[in-house]
């Protein structure tokens, strides 16, 4: 299993351009309130399509409310089978503080 690693707000959109996954496992609520730009939602009514799909070489990136569920999903997907993956410190509460012009709403 890989190991999960933390990543900074200000890193994310770095790893983004060079061909990561940017997944948000918050509510749809949420995600449609307001998400990183270029994130795709998942929950467990999409997780199977995503899986099945997914290229598990390329780096991935989960991201939740405040950095904490995002561990545990990170965790799940490591198991999964992706060889990168990355937890976003703070989750999207920082990321929006630090990078409000990377978010937008639906």
């Amino acid at each position: 299993m890989s190991e999960i690693t933390s990543i900074a707000p200000a890193d994310v959109m770095d790893k983004v351009k060079q061909g990561a996954y940017l997944v948000d496992i918050r509510d749809v609520s949420s995600y449609q309130n307001h998400h990183i730009k270029n994130s795709e939602r998942i929950d467990n009514d999409t997780l199977p399509n995503f899986l099945r799909e997914a290229n598990m070489d390329k780096p991935i990136i989960v991201c939740c409310y405040h950095g904490v569920s995002s561990i545990s999903a990170a965790g799940f997907l490591a198991q999964q089978g992706f060889d990168e993956v990355y937890s976003v410190e703070g989750g999207f509460s920082a990321y929006a503080l630090q990078h409000p012009e990377h978010c937008n709403s639906l």
